[in-house]
């Protein structure tokens, strides 16, 4: 009768954060990132003291830096899995926005420390690589664009969302980062196959991007060398890939043993880009594989459960986050066996350096927002209330 006179008072959720979030939140995918970033530390210590020994740091400087910057994308990571859908995509949008104008500023305030390739904002204490953050922003901004394109007399979500990759993809290739490039497109790719693009038009893309390819192999010395150097059947043992290689082989399926490797001393990406090098010389096939499996169950786990999502937004920003972090730690990993060119990519949660750590931890919070549990019924009611 109250109910009758005063109306229904709707049932507040009183549940408190964590509790709600241990609940809802994938505890699979968060224990192997917390066993990556175990294993990256574990790897810092054997790989990182020679480095810091020749810059004239502490034996443990590198470790106790990834520490911290792991410690803080940790935080950012558990912080962002405690936001709702709606929130994350609010906070990507702003933080693509910033990412974005940090990238086109590059050529005029960046610096490539040697490298041959302006990335990165030098602050003294430390360095800023603005394409790791423009990563998780730019895939959920695509999605959201993709997602409202399916909506009837929704704006051109497609086409829209094709310029913006266009875009991002030409500015780092200007730099020229043609790794990042080719896994901001590979991500939109993906997304816009979900999102129901014809595959006819998927090969005309990959076309284009043979033809960019080449085009760029021509006229880009950067581009050239690296390719030359992935299709020479031969080896120079002085590079970083025939050290890598070396490593990799000496290795074996146990390792020559824990700090008995040799690749850490004559590599100077030994702690980033290459190292699963140190790994697979130090402790074998057996940690290699272990590391693979850690990231094929956070990418697996993440797309059985947004096979279950309703919404679309939710499914094509999750699986969007979910390739693009597989396909990074593929491409590291495919470049220290020589399967693919060099790229300068790191392997996520277990290379070294702040930006990578820091946008890893959250882009992975990110994703474990999307793919909670959440009240709903399974994907296939929509069919059953359609029939």
């Amino acid at each position: 009768m109250t109910d009758m006179v005063y109306g229904t008072v709707p049932v507040r959720d009183v549940e408190p954060v964590l509790p709600k979030w241990w609940r809802t939140v994938d505890r699979w995918s968060l224990s192997c990132v917390l066993l990556l970033f175990g294993v990256g530390l574990l790897l810092g210590l054997a790989a990182s003291p020679p480095l810091a020994e020749r810059n004239g740091f502490g034996a443990f400087h590198y470790v106790q830096r990834q520490t911290l910057f792991g410690g803080l994308a940790l935080i950012a990571m558990v912080l962002t899995s405690m936001m709702s859908p709606v929130l994350v995509r609010r906070l990507a949008v702003l933080g693509f926005a910033c990412a974005f104008v940090a990238l086109a500023l590059l050529p005029f305030l960046g610096t490539d420390f040697g490298k041959g390739a302006t990335r990165w904002y030098s602050l003294g204490f430390a360095s800023v690589q603005p394409s790791e953050f423009l990563k998780p922003g730019f895939v959920v901004v695509a999605a959201w664009l993709l997602a409202a394109g399916q909506e009837i007399g929704g704006p051109p979500g497609r086409l829209w969302s094709f310029i913006l990759t266009v875009t991002i993809v030409l500015m780092l290739a200007l730099q020229p980062d043609f790794g990042q490039a080719c896994l901001v497109l590979f991500g939109w790719g993906v997304m816009y196959f979900i999102s129901g693009a014809p595959i006819v038009l998927l090969m005309v893309i990959a076309g284009l991007v043979i033809v960019a390819g080449t085009v760029a192999y021509h006229n880009s010395e950067h581009f050239a060398r690296r390719i030359d150097g992935f299709l020479n059947p031969e080896v120079d043992p002085t590079t970083q890939l025939g050290y890598a290689t070396n490593a990799i082989r000496e290795g074996g399926f146990f390792g020559v043993g824990v700090g008995e490797g040799e690749v850490k001393w004559s590599l100077p990406d030994a702690h980033t880009d290459f190292i699963i090098a140190v790994a697979a010389e130090e402790y074998g096939l057996v940690l290699v594989l272990a590391i693979i499996a850690l990231y094929a169950t956070i990418v697996f786990r993440s797309l059985m459960r947004l096979m279950r999502e309703r919404d679309p937004f939710i499914r094509l920003a999750g699986a969007g986050l979910a390739v693009t972090f597989g396909v990074q730690a593929m491409i590291n990993m495919g470049v220290a066996v020589r399967l693919l060119p060099a790229k300068g990519m790191t392997l996520p949660f277990v290379s070294y350096g702040g930006s990578s750590l820091i946008a890893g931890g959250i882009a992975v919070g990110m994703l474990l927002a999307f793919t909670r549990a959440r009240p709903q019924g399974q994907i296939g009611d929509l069919w059953k209330g359609r029939s």
